[in-house]
C-alpha cells in the first residue's frame, strides 16, 4: 500500500472513531436562529464541508 493510503485510512478511521465518541447535544446559533443538535451531526457536517473544500482547491491547482 502506499503510505498516502495508508494514512488516508488511518485519519479516515481517526475521524469517524472522534465522530462517533461525541454523542452528546449541543447549541449552535446559526446567526439568528439557534438549533440544538446532536454533536456527531455537527462534526459530520463540518468533515464533510472540509473534505469538500479541500478536493475543490485540489482540484484547482491540478488545473493549473
Amino acid at each position: 500500500m502506499r503510505v498516502r493510503t495508508i494514512a488516508f485510512v488511518v485519519l479516515a478511521a481517526l475521524a469517524i472513531w472522534f465522530i462517533a465518541a461525541n454523542t452528546g447535544s449541543i447549541t449552535v446559533r446559526l446567526w439568528i436562529p439557534t438549533v440544538t443538535l446532536p454533536l456527531w451531526i455537527v462534526l459530520t457536517v463540518t468533515l464533510l464541508v472540509g473534505m469538500l473544500l479541500g478536493l475543490f482547491i485540489a482540484r484547482r491547482r491540478a488545473q493549473r
